[in-house]
């Protein structure tokens, strides 16, 4: 019941984050729902096809899509009337990125994986979508900007709640530290423009 219940709440904020991209775009309706669906349900399908869980879990269970489809109309009806907050793009996928990796992580130890996997699955559900929205979007995808704290960040909050299990933490208040962590990582690196460090090749004339 928990794992069901991040799940829809991470996917009803990535559709929002979804939405609020494609208005910004000035898509159509359709144009609106194609990317929600996409951004909420997109990462979720690679991890599933990834471990062979056959049907994915939106064709298994409409619900997820119903869902997806309910809050990104939801959104285009509140942002005909208020306007959304200038970082609120940002902030909605923070929390989507935190529920989606954590759920997606729990996924992968249900099937008994190894940590190194359970640690790139769950970062496959929470980064994936993000990236085929961008990049229908044509936008760099956000994973890929330039010392970017984003994936950096669902795989250290995923290694948190790994770990503190390790230590006989019970498993839900895991899930909250390590959600909080995913969240505060990447809104510290929003509010602070903090980066990872760049990796430089020297000039090559140089060697010449």
């Amino acid at each position: 019941m928990i794992l069901y219940t991040l799940d829809m709440l991470g996917v009803s904020v990535f559709a929002i984050s979804g939405a609020l991209a494609a208005g910004r775009k000035q898509l159509d309706l359709l144009g609106v729902l194609v990317i929600a669906v996409v951004t909420a349900l997109g990462g979720g399908t690679l991890r599933d096809i990834l471990l062979d869980r056959s049907p994915v879990f939106w064709i298994r269970q409409p619900d997820y899509l119903i869902v997806t489809l309910l809050a990104a109309m939801g959104t285009v009806l509140y942002t005909r009337f208020l306007k959304p907050p200038g970082r609120s793009l940002l902030v909605a996928d923070a929390f989507g990125l935190a529920l989606f990796s954590i759920s997606g992580a729990q996924i992968a130890e249900a099937a008994d994986l190894h940590s190194l996997i359970i640690i790139l699955m769950g970062t496959c559900t929470g980064v994936v979508g993000g990236v085929i929205r961008d990049v229908i979007l044509l936008e760099i995808p956000v994973i890929l900007r330039r010392g970017n704290i984003y994936a950096t960040a669902a795989i250290a909050g995923i290694a948190l709640y790994l770990l503190l299990q390790y230590l006989g933490l019970p498993s839900l208040l895991a899930q909250g530290v390590g959600m909080a962590t995913i969240v505060l990582l990447r809104l510290v690196a929003i509010i602070w423009r903090l980066t990872l460090p760049i990796y430089h090749l020297p000039d090559q004339d140089q060697g010449l």
